[in-house]
Protein backbone atom coordinates (compact mmCIF):
# COMPACT_ATOMS: atom_id res chain seq x y z
CA UNK A 1 0.00 0.00 0.00
CA UNK A 2 2.72 2.31 0.98
CA UNK A 3 4.98 0.71 -1.86
CA UNK A 4 6.75 4.00 -3.84
CA UNK A 5 5.91 7.12 -0.91
CA UNK A 6 9.23 8.43 0.45
CA UNK A 7 9.66 8.44 4.34
CA UNK A 8 8.15 12.02 4.59
CA UNK A 9 4.80 10.76 2.80
CA UNK A 10 4.49 8.38 4.98
CA UNK A 11 5.11 10.07 8.27
CA UNK A 12 2.59 12.83 6.48
CA UNK A 13 -0.36 10.20 5.94
CA UNK A 14 0.13 8.93 9.86
CA UNK A 15 0.11 12.56 10.82
CA UNK A 16 -2.62 13.41 8.85
CA UNK A 17 -4.46 10.33 10.34
CA UNK A 18 -4.08 10.85 13.30
CA UNK A 19 -5.43 14.99 13.62
CA UNK A 20 -8.32 13.75 11.83
CA UNK A 21 -9.18 11.05 14.18
CA UNK A 22 -8.68 13.28 16.98
CA UNK A 23 -10.14 16.18 15.76
CA UNK A 24 -13.15 16.55 18.31
CA UNK A 25 -10.08 16.98 20.94
CA UNK A 26 -8.44 19.29 18.64
CA UNK A 27 -11.52 21.63 18.22
CA UNK A 28 -12.50 22.09 21.27
CA UNK A 29 -10.50 24.83 22.48
CA UNK A 30 -12.16 26.66 19.18
CA UNK A 31 -15.53 26.02 20.16
CA UNK A 32 -15.88 23.48 17.02
CA UNK A 33 -16.36 20.23 18.58
CA UNK A 34 -20.00 19.58 18.00
CA UNK A 35 -20.63 16.46 15.87
CA UNK A 36 -22.66 18.72 13.45
CA UNK A 37 -19.65 20.52 12.16
CA UNK A 38 -17.11 18.26 12.37
CA UNK A 39 -19.12 16.46 9.80
CA UNK A 40 -18.99 19.29 7.73
CA UNK A 41 -15.11 20.06 7.82
CA UNK A 42 -14.36 16.13 6.95
CA UNK A 43 -17.07 16.43 3.98
CA UNK A 44 -15.91 19.64 2.39
CA UNK A 45 -12.30 18.28 2.90
CA UNK A 46 -13.20 16.07 0.70
CA UNK A 47 -14.62 18.28 -1.94
CA UNK A 48 -11.72 20.30 -1.84
CA UNK A 49 -9.39 17.43 -1.91
CA UNK A 50 -10.76 16.32 -5.04
CA UNK A 51 -11.28 19.98 -6.57
CA UNK A 52 -7.62 19.86 -5.93
CA UNK A 53 -6.80 17.28 -7.93
CA UNK A 54 -8.04 19.15 -11.40
CA UNK A 55 -7.51 22.95 -10.29
CA UNK A 56 -4.21 22.59 -8.16
CA UNK A 57 -2.55 19.84 -10.18
CA UNK A 58 -4.15 20.33 -13.90
CA UNK A 59 -4.63 23.85 -13.90
CA UNK A 60 -8.17 23.16 -15.28
CA UNK A 61 -10.50 26.23 -12.82
CA UNK A 62 -13.72 24.81 -12.88
CA UNK A 63 -16.86 26.78 -11.39
CA UNK A 64 -19.12 24.18 -11.65
CA UNK A 65 -18.15 21.25 -9.61
CA UNK A 66 -21.03 22.29 -7.32
CA UNK A 67 -23.11 19.90 -9.80
CA UNK A 68 -21.38 16.47 -8.73
CA UNK A 69 -21.98 17.56 -4.71
CA UNK A 70 -25.86 18.07 -5.99
CA UNK A 71 -26.23 14.98 -7.76
CA UNK A 72 -24.21 12.90 -5.65
CA UNK A 73 -27.00 13.85 -2.41
CA UNK A 74 -29.58 13.24 -5.34
CA UNK A 75 -28.44 9.40 -5.98
CA UNK A 76 -27.60 8.90 -2.71
CA UNK A 77 -30.80 9.81 -1.58
CA UNK A 78 -32.65 7.58 -4.19
CA UNK A 79 -30.70 5.05 -2.77
CA UNK A 80 -32.08 5.57 0.40
CA UNK A 81 -35.71 5.73 -1.15
CA UNK A 82 -35.75 2.81 -3.11
CA UNK A 83 -33.39 0.16 -1.58
CA UNK A 84 -32.28 0.53 1.75
CA UNK A 85 -30.89 2.88 4.38
CA UNK A 86 -27.58 1.79 4.47
CA UNK A 87 -25.46 3.91 3.62
CA UNK A 88 -22.20 2.17 1.29
CA UNK A 89 -25.01 1.61 -1.35
CA UNK A 90 -25.69 4.93 -1.36
CA UNK A 91 -22.54 6.18 -1.14
CA UNK A 92 -21.32 4.11 -3.94
CA UNK A 93 -24.24 5.18 -5.83
CA UNK A 94 -24.09 8.36 -5.48
CA UNK A 95 -19.72 8.48 -6.74
CA UNK A 96 -20.94 6.14 -9.67
CA UNK A 97 -23.62 8.74 -10.67
CA UNK A 98 -21.16 11.75 -10.20
CA UNK A 99 -18.14 10.01 -12.02
CA UNK A 100 -20.29 9.22 -15.20
CA UNK A 101 -22.01 13.13 -14.83
CA UNK A 102 -18.29 14.17 -15.14
CA UNK A 103 -17.25 12.08 -17.93
CA UNK A 104 -20.02 13.63 -19.53
CA UNK A 105 -19.96 17.42 -18.79
CA UNK A 106 -15.55 16.63 -18.94
CA UNK A 107 -15.75 15.31 -22.21
CA UNK A 108 -17.67 18.87 -23.78
CA UNK A 109 -15.65 21.31 -21.36
CA UNK A 110 -12.50 19.69 -22.29
CA UNK A 111 -12.36 20.72 -25.81
CA UNK A 112 -11.85 24.48 -24.27
CA UNK A 113 -9.09 25.54 -21.73
CA UNK A 114 -8.51 29.00 -19.84
CA UNK A 115 -11.70 30.88 -19.10
CA UNK A 116 -13.36 29.25 -21.68
CA UNK A 117 -13.54 26.19 -19.97
CA UNK A 118 -14.71 27.73 -16.72
CA UNK A 119 -17.30 29.76 -18.53
CA UNK A 120 -18.75 25.93 -19.60
CA UNK A 121 -18.75 24.48 -16.48
CA UNK A 122 -20.21 27.45 -14.88
CA UNK A 123 -22.74 26.70 -18.06
CA UNK A 124 -23.14 23.51 -17.30
CA UNK A 125 -23.50 23.69 -13.35
CA UNK A 126 -26.39 26.65 -14.17
CA UNK A 127 -27.74 24.12 -16.57
CA UNK A 128 -27.98 21.25 -13.76
CA UNK A 129 -29.43 24.06 -11.23
CA UNK A 130 -32.24 25.13 -12.91
CA UNK A 131 -33.29 21.72 -14.67
CA UNK A 132 -33.29 20.50 -11.00
CA UNK A 133 -36.50 23.26 -10.30
CA UNK A 134 -37.86 22.44 -13.22
CA UNK A 135 -37.64 19.85 -15.81
CA UNK A 136 -36.43 17.58 -13.32
CA UNK A 137 -39.25 17.96 -10.62
CA UNK A 138 -40.27 14.32 -10.75
CA UNK A 139 -36.53 13.00 -9.75
CA UNK A 140 -35.51 16.21 -7.75
CA UNK A 141 -39.19 17.12 -5.94
CA UNK A 142 -38.25 20.71 -7.68
CA UNK A 143 -38.01 23.50 -4.21
CA UNK A 144 -39.20 21.32 -1.85
CA UNK A 145 -36.03 19.08 -2.48
CA UNK A 146 -35.83 15.07 -2.30
CA UNK A 147 -36.99 13.96 1.10
CA UNK A 148 -37.80 10.71 2.68
CA UNK A 149 -41.11 9.19 3.49
CA UNK A 150 -42.87 6.38 5.02
CA UNK A 151 -43.89 5.32 1.50
CA UNK A 152 -40.69 4.52 -0.52
CA UNK A 153 -39.68 1.26 -1.04
CA UNK A 154 -36.61 0.76 0.33
CA UNK A 155 -36.55 -2.98 -1.15
CA UNK A 156 -33.82 -4.70 1.22
CA UNK A 157 -35.17 -2.84 4.43
CA UNK A 158 -38.51 -3.84 4.10
CA UNK A 159 -37.79 -7.52 3.92
CA UNK A 160 -34.75 -7.91 6.68
CA UNK A 161 -35.11 -4.98 8.57
CA UNK A 162 -38.39 -4.32 10.82
CA UNK A 163 -39.82 -0.87 10.20
CA UNK A 164 -40.87 1.32 12.86
CA UNK A 165 -43.01 4.08 13.39
CA UNK A 166 -41.68 7.29 12.00
CA UNK A 167 -39.36 7.89 9.55
CA UNK A 168 -36.12 5.73 9.63
CA UNK A 169 -32.56 6.87 9.66
CA UNK A 170 -29.22 6.15 7.89
CA UNK A 171 -27.11 3.68 9.20
CA UNK A 172 -24.17 1.10 8.80
CA UNK A 173 -24.85 -1.87 9.29
CA UNK A 174 -27.46 -0.85 12.46
CA UNK A 175 -24.74 1.83 13.57
CA UNK A 176 -27.08 5.05 13.39
CA UNK A 177 -25.25 7.75 11.20
CA UNK A 178 -25.87 10.58 14.17
CA UNK A 179 -23.43 12.45 16.00
CA UNK A 180 -19.87 11.26 16.58
CA UNK A 181 -20.76 7.95 14.45
CA UNK A 182 -21.67 9.83 11.67
CA UNK A 183 -18.25 11.53 12.28
CA UNK A 184 -16.01 9.17 12.01
CA UNK A 185 -18.17 7.46 8.67
CA UNK A 186 -16.64 11.00 7.48
CA UNK A 187 -13.47 10.79 8.59
CA UNK A 188 -12.05 7.43 7.90
CA UNK A 189 -13.25 8.28 4.11
CA UNK A 190 -11.61 11.34 4.32
CA UNK A 191 -8.42 9.43 5.28
CA UNK A 192 -8.90 7.19 2.39
CA UNK A 193 -9.75 10.31 0.15
CA UNK A 194 -6.40 11.94 1.33
CA UNK A 195 -4.53 8.66 0.82
CA UNK A 196 -5.63 8.40 -2.66
CA UNK A 197 -4.91 11.91 -3.35
CA UNK A 198 -1.64 11.49 -2.33
CA UNK A 199 -0.72 8.52 -4.79
CA UNK A 200 -2.03 10.30 -7.28
CA UNK A 201 0.43 13.03 -6.54
CA UNK A 202 3.17 10.91 -6.23
CA UNK A 203 2.39 9.12 -9.10
CA UNK A 204 3.67 9.03 -12.86
CA UNK A 205 0.42 10.30 -13.75
CA UNK A 206 0.44 13.30 -11.22
CA UNK A 207 3.42 14.00 -12.80
CA UNK A 208 1.74 14.14 -16.08
CA UNK A 209 -0.94 16.06 -14.67
CA UNK A 210 1.47 19.16 -13.28
CA UNK A 211 3.28 18.93 -16.67
CA UNK A 212 -0.05 19.93 -18.26
CA UNK A 213 -0.49 22.50 -15.73
CA UNK A 214 3.17 23.78 -16.15
CA UNK A 215 2.60 23.79 -20.10
CA UNK A 216 0.28 21.97 -21.88
CA UNK A 217 0.83 23.46 -25.11
CA UNK A 218 4.71 22.20 -25.34
CA UNK A 219 3.16 19.11 -24.40
CA UNK A 220 1.40 18.65 -27.49
CA UNK A 221 4.03 19.90 -29.35
CA UNK A 222 5.71 16.95 -28.09
CA UNK A 223 3.52 14.29 -29.20
CA UNK A 224 1.62 14.02 -26.22
CA UNK A 225 -2.33 13.66 -26.07
CA UNK A 226 -3.12 15.28 -22.81
CA UNK A 227 -6.43 15.44 -23.18
CA UNK A 228 -7.54 11.97 -21.88
CA UNK A 229 -5.32 13.08 -18.81
CA UNK A 230 -7.11 15.70 -18.37
CA UNK A 231 -10.43 13.73 -18.40
CA UNK A 232 -9.39 11.38 -16.54
CA UNK A 233 -8.31 14.29 -13.83
CA UNK A 234 -12.11 15.89 -13.92
CA UNK A 235 -14.00 12.68 -13.54
CA UNK A 236 -11.44 11.51 -10.59
CA UNK A 237 -12.71 15.11 -9.17
CA UNK A 238 -16.09 15.23 -9.67
CA UNK A 239 -16.45 11.63 -8.24
CA UNK A 240 -14.72 12.93 -5.13
CA UNK A 241 -17.26 15.76 -5.31
CA UNK A 242 -19.87 13.26 -5.42
CA UNK A 243 -18.70 11.27 -2.54
CA UNK A 244 -18.99 14.64 -0.21
CA UNK A 245 -22.48 15.32 -1.90
CA UNK A 246 -23.15 11.64 -1.09
CA UNK A 247 -21.84 12.07 2.82
CA UNK A 248 -24.16 15.01 2.68
CA UNK A 249 -27.32 13.01 2.45
CA UNK A 250 -25.99 10.45 5.09
CA UNK A 251 -25.25 13.25 7.85
CA UNK A 252 -28.77 14.82 6.39
CA UNK A 253 -31.14 12.64 4.37
CA UNK A 254 -32.21 15.40 2.19
CA UNK A 255 -30.98 16.61 -1.16
CA UNK A 256 -31.99 20.30 -2.93
CA UNK A 257 -30.73 21.73 -5.81
CA UNK A 258 -29.12 24.74 -3.49
CA UNK A 259 -26.20 22.55 -3.13
CA UNK A 260 -26.02 23.02 -6.94
CA UNK A 261 -25.70 26.55 -6.78
CA UNK A 262 -22.61 28.69 -8.21
CA UNK A 263 -22.00 29.65 -5.02
CA UNK A 264 -21.24 26.19 -4.00
CA UNK A 265 -18.81 26.45 -6.52
CA UNK A 266 -16.94 29.50 -5.69
CA UNK A 267 -16.82 28.12 -2.33
CA UNK A 268 -14.57 25.31 -3.05
CA UNK A 269 -12.52 27.25 -5.06
CA UNK A 270 -12.51 29.66 -2.36
CA UNK A 271 -11.22 26.41 -0.34
CA UNK A 272 -8.42 25.37 -2.12
CA UNK A 273 -6.99 28.90 -2.89
CA UNK A 274 -7.31 30.55 0.68
CA UNK A 275 -5.52 26.52 2.21
CA UNK A 276 -2.83 26.65 -1.00
CA UNK A 277 -3.96 25.35 -4.27
CA UNK A 278 -1.44 22.28 -5.13
CA UNK A 279 -0.61 21.29 -2.00
CA UNK A 280 -1.71 18.27 0.20
CA UNK A 281 -3.21 19.64 3.28
CA UNK A 282 -3.96 23.45 2.37
CA UNK A 283 -7.42 22.18 0.71
CA UNK A 284 -8.32 20.60 3.77
CA UNK A 285 -7.51 23.43 5.46
CA UNK A 286 -9.03 26.08 3.86
CA UNK A 287 -12.56 24.12 4.02
CA UNK A 288 -11.26 23.99 7.88
CA UNK A 289 -11.20 27.77 8.05
CA UNK A 290 -14.52 28.62 5.99
CA UNK A 291 -16.93 26.18 7.38
CA UNK A 292 -15.90 27.56 11.14
CA UNK A 293 -15.96 31.43 9.85
CA UNK A 294 -19.61 30.42 8.76
CA UNK A 295 -20.79 28.19 11.14
CA UNK A 296 -18.65 29.86 14.40
CA UNK A 297 -18.79 33.91 13.30
CA UNK A 298 -22.41 33.70 12.02
CA UNK A 299 -23.90 32.43 15.44
CA UNK A 300 -22.70 35.80 17.04
CA UNK A 301 -24.96 39.18 17.26
CA UNK A 302 -24.50 42.13 18.95
CA UNK A 303 -25.91 40.55 22.36
CA UNK A 304 -23.21 37.91 22.83
CA UNK A 305 -20.51 40.10 21.41
CA UNK A 306 -21.57 42.77 24.11
CA UNK A 307 -21.43 39.49 27.14
CA UNK A 308 -18.24 38.74 25.55
CA UNK A 309 -16.69 42.47 26.03
CA UNK A 310 -18.40 42.57 29.75
CA UNK A 311 -15.65 42.72 31.80
CA UNK A 312 -15.07 46.58 29.72
CA UNK A 313 -16.11 49.80 30.81
CA UNK A 314 -19.51 50.68 28.43
CA UNK A 315 -17.80 52.94 26.98
CA UNK A 316 -15.36 50.41 25.13
CA UNK A 317 -17.97 47.81 25.07
CA UNK A 318 -20.09 49.60 23.19
CA UNK A 319 -17.30 50.94 20.90
CA UNK A 320 -16.17 47.34 20.25
CA UNK A 321 -19.15 46.14 19.71
CA UNK A 322 -20.20 48.82 16.92
CA UNK A 323 -16.86 48.10 15.14
CA UNK A 324 -16.69 44.20 15.19
CA UNK A 325 -20.54 43.89 15.06
CA UNK A 326 -21.16 44.46 10.97
CA UNK A 327 -18.30 41.71 10.53
CA UNK A 328 -20.08 38.88 12.49
CA UNK A 329 -23.75 37.15 12.52
CA UNK A 330 -24.95 37.92 9.22
CA UNK A 331 -22.01 39.67 8.17
CA UNK A 332 -19.40 36.93 8.68
CA UNK A 333 -18.67 36.69 5.00
CA UNK A 334 -17.60 40.12 5.24
CA UNK A 335 -14.85 39.10 7.54
CA UNK A 336 -14.09 35.85 5.32
CA UNK A 337 -13.18 38.34 2.27
CA UNK A 338 -11.20 40.14 4.44
CA UNK A 339 -9.24 36.89 5.42
CA UNK A 340 -9.02 36.12 1.79
CA UNK A 341 -7.72 38.97 0.39
CA UNK A 342 -4.94 39.55 3.51
CA UNK A 343 -4.08 35.37 1.92
CA UNK A 344 -3.79 36.72 -1.34
CA UNK A 345 -2.09 39.61 -1.14
CA UNK A 346 0.62 38.58 1.63
CA UNK A 347 0.75 34.61 1.32
CA UNK A 348 -0.37 33.76 -2.32
CA UNK A 349 0.52 30.15 -1.92
CA UNK A 350 -1.89 30.29 0.90
CA UNK A 351 -2.08 29.11 4.49
CA UNK A 352 0.70 26.57 3.39
CA UNK A 353 3.01 29.26 2.60
CA UNK A 354 2.35 30.86 5.56
CA UNK A 355 3.32 27.40 7.54
CA UNK A 356 6.13 26.53 5.13
CA UNK A 357 7.43 30.17 6.25
CA UNK A 358 6.89 29.82 9.75
CA UNK A 359 8.70 26.33 9.38
CA UNK A 360 11.91 28.20 7.49
CA UNK A 361 11.56 30.38 10.10
CA UNK A 362 12.44 28.40 12.71
CA UNK A 363 15.11 26.24 10.70
CA UNK A 364 17.14 29.06 10.05
CA UNK A 365 17.20 30.04 13.88
CA UNK A 366 17.81 26.73 15.03
CA UNK A 367 20.62 26.62 12.35
CA UNK A 368 21.82 29.84 14.12
CA UNK A 369 21.75 29.13 17.46
CA UNK A 370 23.33 25.74 16.39
CA UNK A 371 26.10 27.01 14.90
CA UNK A 372 26.51 29.74 17.80
CA UNK A 373 27.19 26.95 20.09
CA UNK A 374 29.65 25.31 17.65
CA UNK A 375 31.54 28.36 17.62
CA UNK A 376 31.62 28.75 21.12
CA UNK A 377 32.74 24.96 21.59
CA UNK A 378 35.48 26.35 19.13
CA UNK A 379 36.80 29.12 21.08
CA UNK A 380 36.61 26.70 24.13
CA UNK A 381 38.75 24.27 22.44
CA UNK A 382 41.45 26.91 21.19
CA UNK A 383 41.76 28.09 24.50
Amino acid sequence: MFAGLTRNDKLLFIGFTIAALAMPLLAWPVGANYPDLLQKFAIYGIFAIGFNILFGLTGYLSFGHAAFLGVGSYAAVWMFKGVTMNVIPAVIFGVMVSGMFAALIGFISLRRSGIYFSILTLAFAQMSYNLAYSVLTPITNGETGLQLSQDDARIIDRLFVEQGAGLPSTNLFGLEMSGYPGFYFCCVLLIIAFFISLRIQRSPFGMMLRAIKTNQVRMNYTGFNTRPYALTAFIISGMYAGLAGSLLAVTDPLAGAERMQWTASGEVVLMTILGGAGTLIGPILGAGLIKYFENIFSSYNDGLLSESFSFLPDFLNDTLVFIIGPFVGEGWSLLLGIVFMAIVIFLPGGLMEGLTRIHGWYRRRGGGDTRAADAASSRQAAE
